[in-house]
């Protein structure tokens, strides 16, 4: 198949989940086109099968925000028509699925029929979705494209809550390379961050509000009163700062590293001990399948699609949201005792097995021809 994949081209969970999967599409011997904005940002293999299309949006001082779907859909509507891509697979309700219902409006106008797959992960429905401003153009998008894909359960079931949809939505959740996560360092350079007495604790995001900053910090705060640890803060958002002042107020800031955006998170989770995510919700909580997949154990909120990827006692533990008090207590459950934690990460990493990508590539690949025969018995 000639598939064509429209996605945020950044380090949140959508754009690195669409990016995997051209990529094992493309080595599965389909041909991906990419069609964003700009290259994402695990997108480092370009070759025969894989292809990057940069949707450029020109500046004009008549438009006080310049028009991005309208120059997707025109990019859209030409790439198709250049590669003679089969079927079009965008992540996001809006504004991807929204360009791509114009896109394939336009193209009938020229007797080209275009599939239009859309994957809902979670801000394009809870958050940005729902608002009023937003919520009939999402709920058109969604009603209109040719199959509909959410990233669990939960995230399904709050879509169907919140909109009106006509459309079936099949959960395909979210996945991991388990094989990119077995370490092949001979030295994972532990000691440059941490004392071998000490236990190393792990926070990835994009450091917004949704993400309870604050809590990883004050969690971390109480395990550090019991045992000798150290806190990995990973990525870059509006939280970062009132989390490093936060640092300094509890006299923890030589116990942090903040280590903004990284291409290492392999390397991070190679000597990591246990992973903090009390989001207020996560769609899925692919943050936490990555950690999992490192073989490090979970402290989590229940929130969400996260249950679904963290059982509680076995991959680690999960927590009301917003209960520091569990969160640490049963943080050092698992860190107290290294027979434990020795088998909370053997744990985690079996959970995350039921991710493997091989498990769930094929669930797409179903639904692209499932698509493309329904769409074809129309014409």
């Amino acid at each position: 198949m000639k598939i064509g994949i429209v996605c945020y081209p950044t380090f949140g969970g959508s754009g690195v989940v669409a990016t995997e999967l051209g990529i094992e599409l493309s080595k599965r011997g389909h041909e991906v086109h990419f069609i964003t904005y700009k290259q994402p940002v695990r997108l480092d293999l370009l070759g025969s099968n894989v292809h990057y299309h940069e949707v450029t949006v020109p500046e004009y001082p008549l438009f006080h925000y310049q028009p991005y779907e309208l120059a997707l859909t025109s990019k859209l509507v030409d790439m198709v028509k250049l590669h003679k891509i089969e079927i079009l697979h965008v992540h996001y309700a809006i504004p991807h699925a929204y360009a791509a219902y114009m896109a394939k409006k336009m193209l009938q106008e020229e007797g080209i029929y275009l599939p239009i797959v859309t994957t809902l992960h979670g801000t394009d429905i809870t958050l940005v979705g729902s608002h009023p401003f937003y919520k009939t153009a999402v709920t058109f998008s969604i009603n209109k494209s040719d199959a509909v894909t959410s990233v669990s359960e939960s995230l399904k079931q709050d879509t169907l809550r919140l909109f009106d949809i006509k459309n079936d939505i099949h959960v395909v959740t979210n996945f991991i390379d388990i094989a990119k996560h077995t370490h092949q360092f001979n030295d994972c350079q532990r000691d440059l961050l941490a004392n071998e007495d000490e236990k190393i604790i792990t926070h990835i995001s994009n450091f917004r509000e949704v993400k309870r900053i604050p809590d990883v910090i004050k969690t971390f705060f109480n395990i550090q009163k019991e045992i000798p640890a150290k806190l990995m803060m990973v990525g870059e958002g509006p939280e970062k700062e009132p989390a490093e002042q936060l640092c300094i107020e509890l006299g923890i800031e030589d116990k942090v590293i903040f280590f903004g955006n990284s291409h290492e998170i392999d390397r991070i989770l190679c000597y990591s001990d246990l992973f903090i995510l009390p989001s207020k919700t996560e769609s899925f909580g692919l943050a936490a399948l990555e950690a999992m997949a490192s073989g490090v154990p979970v402290i989590s909120s229940d929130s969400g699609g996260i249950p679904e990827v963290n059982i509680h006692g076995v991959s680690g533990y999960l927590s009301q949201v917003g209960d520091v008090e569990d969160m640490s207590k049963n943080a050092l459950l698992i860190l107290k005792d290294e027979n434990t934690l020795a088998n909370f990460k053997e744990a985690a990493k079996k959970q995350a097995c039921n991710f493997d990508i091989y498990q769930i590539v094929p669930k797409y690949e179903a639904i692209y021809e499932a698509t493309l025969s329904k769409c074809k018995a129309l014409l």
